[in-house]
Protein backbone atom coordinates (compact mmCIF):
# COMPACT_ATOMS: atom_id res chain seq x y z
CA UNK A 1 0.00 0.00 0.00
CA UNK A 2 1.43 3.09 -1.19
CA UNK A 3 0.97 6.21 -0.08
CA UNK A 4 1.60 10.36 -0.57
CA UNK A 5 3.78 11.64 1.71
CA UNK A 6 2.38 15.78 2.57
CA UNK A 7 -0.91 16.69 3.24
CA UNK A 8 -1.32 12.72 3.38
CA UNK A 9 0.35 11.15 6.47
CA UNK A 10 2.29 13.95 7.47
CA UNK A 11 0.82 17.89 7.48
CA UNK A 12 1.39 19.73 4.17
CA UNK A 13 4.66 22.30 4.92
CA UNK A 14 5.49 23.56 1.72
CA UNK A 15 8.78 22.92 0.38
CA UNK A 16 9.92 21.22 3.87
CA UNK A 17 13.61 21.24 4.72
CA UNK A 18 13.34 20.92 8.31
CA UNK A 19 12.82 18.15 10.38
CA UNK A 20 11.36 19.51 13.34
CA UNK A 21 8.58 20.50 11.34
CA UNK A 22 7.11 17.33 10.43
CA UNK A 23 3.78 16.25 12.18
CA UNK A 24 2.06 13.16 11.29
CA UNK A 25 -1.54 14.02 10.64
CA UNK A 26 -4.07 12.02 13.12
CA UNK A 27 -4.20 8.80 13.25
CA UNK A 28 -1.48 8.15 10.64
CA UNK A 29 0.79 6.06 12.62
CA UNK A 30 -2.31 3.33 13.68
CA UNK A 31 -3.06 3.07 10.37
CA UNK A 32 0.27 2.11 9.41
CA UNK A 33 0.79 -0.07 11.73
CA UNK A 34 -2.54 -2.05 10.77
CA UNK A 35 -1.56 -2.52 7.69
CA UNK A 36 2.15 -3.80 8.80
CA UNK A 37 0.25 -6.52 11.49
CA UNK A 38 -1.54 -7.26 8.70
CA UNK A 39 1.29 -7.99 6.63
CA UNK A 40 0.90 -5.73 4.35
CA UNK A 41 4.00 -3.39 3.12
CA UNK A 42 3.63 0.30 3.14
CA UNK A 43 5.75 2.44 1.12
CA UNK A 44 5.80 6.21 -0.15
CA UNK A 45 5.43 7.75 -3.21
CA UNK A 46 6.21 11.53 -3.19
CA UNK A 47 6.51 14.87 -5.57
CA UNK A 48 9.54 16.74 -4.10
CA UNK A 49 10.29 19.50 -6.89
CA UNK A 50 11.41 21.64 -4.05
CA UNK A 51 15.00 20.38 -5.00
CA UNK A 52 14.82 21.22 -8.45
CA UNK A 53 13.59 24.73 -7.39
CA UNK A 54 16.79 25.07 -5.45
CA UNK A 55 14.72 24.97 -1.71
CA UNK A 56 15.54 21.76 -0.16
CA UNK A 57 19.01 20.36 -0.38
CA UNK A 58 19.62 16.18 -1.00
CA UNK A 59 20.81 16.16 2.32
CA UNK A 60 17.46 18.07 3.79
CA UNK A 61 15.17 15.78 1.91
CA UNK A 62 16.48 13.02 3.69
CA UNK A 63 16.61 14.49 6.95
CA UNK A 64 13.27 15.61 6.64
CA UNK A 65 12.31 11.50 5.04
CA UNK A 66 14.04 10.04 8.37
CA UNK A 67 12.21 12.03 10.48
CA UNK A 68 8.60 10.85 9.15
CA UNK A 69 10.34 7.00 9.52
CA UNK A 70 11.45 7.74 13.18
CA UNK A 71 7.43 9.33 13.98
CA UNK A 72 5.34 6.59 11.55
CA UNK A 73 7.70 3.75 11.54
CA UNK A 74 9.24 1.88 8.85
CA UNK A 75 8.68 1.65 5.17
CA UNK A 76 9.58 -0.82 2.94
CA UNK A 77 9.93 1.72 -0.45
CA UNK A 78 10.52 5.33 -0.81
CA UNK A 79 9.91 6.30 -3.86
CA UNK A 80 11.10 10.49 -4.83
CA UNK A 81 10.43 12.81 -7.87
CA UNK A 82 12.79 15.57 -7.30
CA UNK A 83 12.06 17.58 -10.74
CA UNK A 84 9.85 19.68 -11.75
CA UNK A 85 7.06 20.44 -14.04
CA UNK A 86 9.20 21.18 -17.01
CA UNK A 87 11.54 18.35 -16.53
CA UNK A 88 8.62 16.06 -17.93
CA UNK A 89 9.57 13.06 -16.30
CA UNK A 90 7.87 9.94 -16.14
CA UNK A 91 7.73 9.99 -12.09
CA UNK A 92 5.97 12.95 -11.38
CA UNK A 93 2.71 12.29 -10.07
CA UNK A 94 0.21 12.19 -12.31
CA UNK A 95 2.55 10.40 -13.96
CA UNK A 96 2.90 6.62 -13.54
CA UNK A 97 6.39 6.26 -12.50
CA UNK A 98 6.44 6.35 -9.00
CA UNK A 99 4.11 3.88 -8.33
CA UNK A 100 5.67 1.48 -11.05
CA UNK A 101 9.26 1.70 -9.73
CA UNK A 102 7.35 1.03 -6.23
CA UNK A 103 5.70 -2.35 -7.07
CA UNK A 104 8.92 -3.00 -8.65
CA UNK A 105 10.93 -3.06 -5.72
CA UNK A 106 8.24 -4.67 -3.68
CA UNK A 107 8.00 -7.23 -6.45
CA UNK A 108 4.59 -6.65 -6.75
CA UNK A 109 2.10 -5.88 -9.79
CA UNK A 110 1.40 -2.55 -9.81
CA UNK A 111 -2.54 -3.72 -10.42
CA UNK A 112 -2.01 -5.07 -6.66
CA UNK A 113 -1.19 -2.00 -4.81
CA UNK A 114 -3.23 0.51 -3.43
CA UNK A 115 -2.39 4.72 -3.89
CA UNK A 116 -3.29 7.02 -0.93
CA UNK A 117 -3.32 10.34 -1.45
CA UNK A 118 -4.97 14.16 -0.88
CA UNK A 119 -5.50 15.57 -4.25
CA UNK A 120 -6.15 14.27 -7.94
CA UNK A 121 -2.47 13.67 -9.36
CA UNK A 122 -2.23 10.70 -6.28
CA UNK A 123 -5.48 9.08 -8.10
CA UNK A 124 -4.42 10.01 -11.39
CA UNK A 125 -1.03 8.33 -11.11
CA UNK A 126 -2.93 5.45 -9.80
CA UNK A 127 -4.90 4.98 -12.43
CA UNK A 128 -2.32 5.21 -15.18
CA UNK A 129 -0.06 2.74 -12.87
CA UNK A 130 -3.29 0.07 -13.62
CA UNK A 131 -3.44 0.77 -9.72
CA UNK A 132 -5.90 1.39 -7.22
CA UNK A 133 -6.41 5.20 -6.12
CA UNK A 134 -8.03 6.00 -2.82
CA UNK A 135 -8.69 9.61 -2.35
CA UNK A 136 -8.51 11.03 1.36
CA UNK A 137 -9.64 15.07 1.05
CA UNK A 138 -8.32 17.81 3.00
CA UNK A 139 -9.05 21.56 2.44
CA UNK A 140 -6.91 22.02 -0.83
CA UNK A 141 -8.66 19.01 -2.25
CA UNK A 142 -10.71 20.23 -5.40
CA UNK A 143 -14.71 19.63 -5.61
CA UNK A 144 -14.05 18.09 -9.12
CA UNK A 145 -11.10 16.18 -7.64
CA UNK A 146 -13.32 14.52 -5.26
CA UNK A 147 -16.48 13.77 -8.16
CA UNK A 148 -13.93 12.17 -10.33
CA UNK A 149 -12.29 9.82 -7.61
CA UNK A 150 -13.18 6.25 -8.02
CA UNK A 151 -12.92 5.57 -3.84
CA UNK A 152 -12.71 7.92 -1.08
CA UNK A 153 -12.25 8.03 2.22
CA UNK A 154 -12.63 10.35 5.56
CA UNK A 155 -9.59 9.50 6.86
CA UNK A 156 -6.49 6.94 6.44
CA UNK A 157 -8.56 4.76 9.18
CA UNK A 158 -11.49 4.69 6.41
CA UNK A 159 -8.52 4.58 3.84
CA UNK A 160 -7.75 1.12 5.26
CA UNK A 161 -10.80 -0.09 5.60
CA UNK A 162 -11.37 0.47 2.10
CA UNK A 163 -8.47 -1.16 1.31
CA UNK A 164 -8.29 -4.57 2.97
CA UNK A 165 -11.56 -5.23 1.43
CA UNK A 166 -12.18 -6.60 -2.20
CA UNK A 167 -11.83 -3.81 -4.60
CA UNK A 168 -14.51 -2.63 -6.66
CA UNK A 169 -14.94 -2.65 -10.25
CA UNK A 170 -15.05 0.22 -12.10
CA UNK A 171 -15.96 1.31 -16.11
CA UNK A 172 -12.80 3.41 -17.48
CA UNK A 173 -12.96 6.56 -15.43
CA UNK A 174 -11.96 9.87 -17.44
CA UNK A 175 -8.74 11.94 -15.94
CA UNK A 176 -9.36 14.96 -13.82
CA UNK A 177 -9.95 17.91 -15.18
CA UNK A 178 -6.65 19.62 -16.23
CA UNK A 179 -4.66 16.31 -15.81
CA UNK A 180 -1.73 16.29 -18.48
CA UNK A 181 -1.78 13.28 -20.31
CA UNK A 182 1.03 10.82 -18.76
CA UNK A 183 4.00 8.05 -20.13
CA UNK A 184 3.38 4.63 -20.03
CA UNK A 185 6.20 4.03 -18.47
CA UNK A 186 8.98 5.21 -16.44
CA UNK A 187 11.45 3.97 -19.34
CA UNK A 188 10.02 6.99 -21.28
CA UNK A 189 11.16 9.39 -18.17
CA UNK A 190 13.94 12.00 -19.17
CA UNK A 191 16.07 11.33 -15.57
CA UNK A 192 15.43 8.24 -13.62
CA UNK A 193 13.36 8.26 -10.69
CA UNK A 194 14.79 8.72 -7.42
CA UNK A 195 14.36 6.21 -5.00
CA UNK A 196 15.92 5.19 -1.86
CA UNK A 197 16.99 1.49 -0.98
CA UNK A 198 14.34 -0.44 0.26
CA UNK A 199 13.99 -3.66 2.02
CA UNK A 200 12.07 -6.71 -0.02
CA UNK A 201 8.29 -7.07 0.33
CA UNK A 202 8.46 -9.75 3.32
CA UNK A 203 10.81 -7.86 4.85
CA UNK A 204 8.53 -4.74 5.33
CA UNK A 205 9.21 -4.19 9.11
CA UNK A 206 12.50 -3.35 8.35
CA UNK A 207 13.38 0.56 7.60
CA UNK A 208 14.16 1.24 4.28
CA UNK A 209 16.97 4.06 3.73
CA UNK A 210 14.81 7.27 3.28
CA UNK A 211 18.33 8.76 1.64
CA UNK A 212 17.23 10.00 -1.98
CA UNK A 213 19.22 9.52 -5.14
CA UNK A 214 18.45 12.75 -6.49
CA UNK A 215 20.15 13.84 -9.98
CA UNK A 216 21.29 17.38 -10.59
CA UNK A 217 18.58 19.72 -11.00
CA UNK A 218 18.29 23.53 -11.62
CA UNK A 219 15.52 25.55 -9.71
CA UNK A 220 12.18 26.35 -11.19
CA UNK A 221 10.01 29.11 -11.18
CA UNK A 222 6.72 27.00 -12.27
CA UNK A 223 4.11 27.11 -9.72
CA UNK A 224 3.71 23.40 -7.79
CA UNK A 225 0.57 21.63 -6.94
CA UNK A 226 0.80 20.20 -3.58
CA UNK A 227 3.03 17.04 -3.61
Amino acid sequence: MLFDRDGTLVEDVSYNADPGRVRPVPGARRALDRLRRAGVPVGVVTNQSGVARGLVSPDALEDVNRRVEELLGPFAVWAVCPHGEDDRCACRKPAPGLVLHAAAVLGVDARDCVVVGDIGRDVEAARAAGARGILVPTPVTLPEEVAAAPEVAADLAAAVDLALRPAPVFPDLPASPGAPAVPTSPAESTAPVSTAPASAASESTTPASPASIVPAATARADTEEPA
